[in-house]
C-alpha cells in the first residue's frame, strides 16, 4: 500500500474530528470512565499499587497528576502506572471481548493522568482521546484471525500500550508524524504474559501499558522517532505478536473514523470482581441455585461446561488466595453455592481458604469444548452448569450465551451507580463524595478540564500507609 499502516494510524489520531463523533460514543466512554474510576478507587488498598509506589516514587516527584483522584499528586507517568494497576487489580473493570481485553483499565488512567498535567485539555478532549485509543486498538486486533491469549499474550497490555499512546497523542494534539512516532515507540513496549494471571503482576500489565503509552506520546512530542512501518513490518508489532502468523499487514485502514467500532463492540461491565471468563458460568450457577436452593452437602459433583481457551485462562483449580481465585471456575461455582454470590467479600484470602470452600472446589469437574462463539473468540457459544445431587437428581442451568452487563445486556443507571457507590464506600469515601464524583463523570464531555473533577479526600493517605 502507498501509505504504511503505522502512518495511517498516526494520521487518523492527528486528524480525529471530535465533532464527527456520534453522540452514542460519548455514552460508551462515560460508562467506561465511571466504571474504571470506581474499581480504581477500591483497588488502591490492594498490595500491588502500594508496592509500585514504594518502589518507584521519586524523592522529588513532579506533582502533575492525582493518584486515585485523591489529594496526592505525582508525575503523570507514575499516576498512570499506579492508577492503571489499581483499576485492574480486582479484575472488576470492564472488558470488550472483540478487543480481547480490558480497554478502559489502560485508557482511562493514561488519559486522566495526562489531562491532569494539561490544563488546556477539556472533558471533550478526554472523550475524543478515549475513542481514538479504542479505535486504534480495535483496528489492530481485528487484523489477526487468532486470539492472542492462545500464544500466551495478554491483549490488554500488548494492544493497550499502543492504544494509550494514540489516546495521549490525541490529547497532546500531536501532528500525524508525531502520532505515528508515538504509536511506533509504544509498539516496542508491548508485553504481558498470561502465565502471570492470578498474581499481582497481571494488574501491573495494565498499569505498565498506561504508563508506557503516555510516555511514548511524550517522547514523540519531544522529538523521538520510530520506524514508519513499526506496526506492519515483517518484524513489527503485528507479525511478532501473532499467534499463528495469520495477520493482515497489507490492507489499508479505510474504516477508521467511518465505521465506529466503539459503537459496534461497546463495553461489557462486570458484575463480579473476577476474570470475565467466569461471568456466564456465575450467572448460570446463581440462576440455577435461585430456582433450586440446594446446599453443598446435597451436591455429589458439579459440571462446568465452558470453552477450552477460557479454561486455560482460568488456570487456578485449587486457589489459596483471593488473587488466585479470580482465575478459578471451581472457586466461582463454590462461592455461588456456599455464599450465594461472588463479590468483593468472597474474593478474600480468608473466604477462599475456608475448608468448606476448598472441599467443594474439589467436586467441580470442568468439561470443555473447542467450539467458539465466533472466529478468534475466547468463549464457547454458551456456558452451562450441571449439578449432580447425592439423591441422583440432575439439575441443569440454562445455556448462558451473554453475561449480565454484556454490551447487549447493559446495566442500568441504578446498577451502575450501585457498583460505583459500593466501590467508593468500600474504599472509605462517603456516599456524598461518591455521588458528587459520579455526577461529574456523567457530564464528562462538558467539563472545562480534568481539574473540574472533584478530588477525593484522604484516598492517597490510605495507600501511603501500605506503601
Amino acid at each position: 500500500m502507498a501509505t504504511s499502516l503505522t502512518q495511517e494510524l498516526g494520521a487518523f489520531v492527528a486528524g480525529f474530528d471530535a465533532n464527527a463523533l456520534p453522540p452514542e460514543a460519548a455514552e460508551v466512554v462515560r460508562m467506561g470512565v465511571i466504571d474504571t474510576v470506581g474499581v480504581m478507587t477500591v483497588g488502591q488498598a490492594e498490595p500491588g499499587p502500594g508496592i509500585l509506589l514504594a518502589t518507584l516514587r521519586a524523592a522529588r516527584e513532579a506533582p502533575e497528576s492525582r493518584l486515585f483522584l485523591g489529594e496526592e499528586r505525582v508525575s503523570a507517568p507514575l499516576a498512570a502506572l499506579v492508577n492503571g494497576t489499581a483499576a485492574h487489580v480486582l479484575d472488576y473493570d470492564d472488558v470488550a471481548m472483540p478487543l480481547g481485553g480490558h480497554p478502559s483499565t489502560v485508557l482511562v488512567p493514561a488519559i486522566l493522568a495526562e489531562a491532569d498535567a494539561l490544563p488546556e485539555a477539556s472533558g471533550a478532549d478526554m472523550v475524543a482521546a478515549y475513542v481514538a485509543g479504542y479505535e486504534v486498538w480495535a483496528e489492530l486486533v481485528r487484523r489477526d484471525k487468532d486470539p492472542h491469549h492462545s500464544k500466551g499474550w495478554h491483549p490488554t497490555s500488548i494492544f493497550g500500550v499502543v492504544a494509550a499512546a494514540a489516546a495521549c497523542a490525541r490529547l497532546r494534539g500531536l501532528d500525524a508524524r508525531g502520532a505515528a512516532n508515538a504509536i511506533a515507540i509504544a509498539a516496542s513496549g508491548a508485553c504481558g504474559v498470561i502465565a502471570n494471571f492470578g498474581s499481582m503482576t497481571k494488574s501491573f500489565h495494565a498499569g505498565r501499558a498506561a504508563q508506557a503509552g503516555l510516555e511514548a506520546a511524550r517522547l514523540a512530542a519531544n522529538g523521538m522517532d520510530g520506524s514508519e512501518d513499526a506496526i506492519e513490518h515483517p518484524g513489527g508489532f503485528l507479525a511478532a505478536l501473532s499467534p499463528r502468523g495469520r495477520t493482515d499487514r497489507e490492507s489499508p485502514a479505510t474504516a477508521l473514523g467511518k465505521d465506529w467500532r466503539i459503537l459496534e463492540h461497546r463495553l461489557d461491565i462486570k458484575k463480579y470482581p473476577m476474570c470475565y471468563c467466569v461471568h456466564r458460568t456465575l450467572d448460570a450457577a446463581l440462576d440455577l441455585l435461585a430456582e433450586h436452593p440446594v446446599k453443598a452437602d446435597q451436591i455429589a459433583r458439579i459440571e462446568a461446561r465452558i470453552g477450552k481457551l477460557a479454561s486455560e485462562i482460568l488456570r487456578n483449580h485449587r486457589p489459596q488466595t483471593g488473587l488466585e481465585a479470580k482465575f478459578s471456575i471451581e472457586f466461582a461455582i463454590a462461592s455461588s453455592v456456599i455464599a450465594g454470590r461472588a463479590g468483593l467479600a468472597q474474593l478474600s484470602d480468608g473466604f477462599v481458604g475456608r475448608g468448606d470452600v476448598q472441599e467443594l472446589m474439589g467436586r467441580v469437574e470442568v468439561v470443555t469444548t473447542d467450539a467458539v462463539e465466533r472466529e478468534g473468540a475466547i468463549l464457547a457459544p454458551f456456558d452451562q452448569v450441571v449439578l449432580h445431587l447425592t439423591d441422583g437428581t440432575v439439575l441443569e442451568s440454562a445455556k448462558v450465551e451473554k453475561a449480565r452487563g454484556d454490551a447487549t445486556l447493559p446495566l442500568g443507571r441504578a446498577e451502575t451507580w450501585a457498583k460505583f457507590e459500593d466501590c467508593l464506600t468500600t474504599a472509605g469515601h462517603s456516599a456524598a463524595e461518591a455521588a458528587a464524583l459520579f455526577e461529574a463523570l456523567e457530564k464528562l464531555e462538558t467539563l472545562p478540564s480534568a481539574a473540574a473533577l472533584p478530588t477525593l479526600a484522604g484516598g492517597a493517605h490510605r495507600i501511603a500507609q501500605t506503601a
